[in-house]
């Protein structure tokens, strides 16, 4: 009977791999590079749809092993945290080894997939993989800075897409790597302020200040007013082949204010509960706002 609860209670080897690549996360990485992609298509056709299969494919894996290599790295700080103690390898479902070498393997498959899209996308998935694993997960338990760091890799998605669309880096795609990139803070520093005691246990302190006070809730203020500023410049027709119409504008805004909010609210109530919702409309508004501008490209 034991051996047969233990088998029942047993994760699934598709369960694990979910687990381990974090798959809600992975998944929304890649609708921000879908979109990015749609956004830089300039005509339509049946090599599109082979492309946007590789890029998809291409675009899990290098998330999946950024997932991956960052959970070897703090296996025993997640096993402090009741959030991800019971995460696959501090659960020992999952060995290092075995991690590292799926790790490795989609590594090697995802880069091998995005450079077949083009090189460039590989290049800056590769960029992504890098500085995420390298810089953004030590300095986690070092310094707050550490958002700042892991800005950059959490912005490369967005642009990536249109990068695998065009070939080429330009105005466009750094915009809107720009937008998603202040995006990351209050997103981010929504997540260190509702979950601070829990990062506590495991060293990590991802608030700009290292406390959950006003001046962390000011800067995040400050960081959602730059986001909105730069998710609206498109229309100002600045940005290349990237536009955006004055009543996409009006609705990007109305987005931006929603979220700024919910921004201000958090500096009223200064709680976990405040933060919280912050982080859920952070969630649905960059969704909502690549939404936006992909009807905007092809309704108008």
């Amino acid at each position: 009977m034991d051996t047969l609860n233990q088998n029942i209670s047993k994760p699934s080897l598709f369960s694990s791999f979910v687990a381990i690549t974090k798959a809600r996360l992975a998944i929304s990485v890649v609708f921000s590079t879908v979109a990015g992609y749609l956004l830089g298509v300039e005509s339509w056709n049946s090599q599109n749809w082979l492309t946007l299969l590789l890029l998809i494919i291409g675009g899990y894996c290098m998330v999946g092993a950024s997932n991956v290599f960052n959970q070897i790295i703090e296996k025993d700080l997640d096993a402090l945290m009741d959030r991800t103690k019971n995460r696959p390898l501090p659960s020992g479902t999952i060995t290092k080894q075995n991690a590292f070498i799926l790790g490795v393997a989609l590594t090697v498959l995802g880069l091998g997939i995005l450079y077949a899209v083009n090189a460039k996308t590989a290049m800056f998935g590769a960029i992504s993989i890098f500085l995420y694993v390298s810089l953004y997960t030590p300095l986690k338990t070092m310094t707050p800075l550490s958002v700042f760091v892991g800005a950059f890799p959490g912005a490369i998605p967005y642009m990536l897409g249109w990068v695998a669309a065009t070939g080429s880096f330009g105005i466009e795609a750094g915009t809107l790597f720009i937008i998603q990139f202040f995006w990351q803070f209050p997103h981010f520093w929504a997540i260190g302020w509702f979950l601070y005691d829990d990062y506590k246990k495991a060293g990590f302190f991802m608030l700009p200040t290292g406390k959950r006070d006003k001046k962390t809730a000011l800067q995040i203020i400050l960081y959602t007013i730059w986001m909105i500023i730069a998710s609206v410049i498109p229309a100002f027709g600045y940005t290349g082949k990237l536009f955006l119409t004055k009543i996409s504008a009006v609705i990007v805004v109305a987005l931006g204010l929603w979220m700024l909010i919910y921004a201000f609210k958090l500096y009223k109530e200064m709680d976990a509960k405040a933060a919280r919702k912050l982080m859920i409309v952070s969630v649905s508004y960059i969704s909502l706002l690549q939404i936006v501008f992909i009807l905007d490209k092809f309704l108008r």
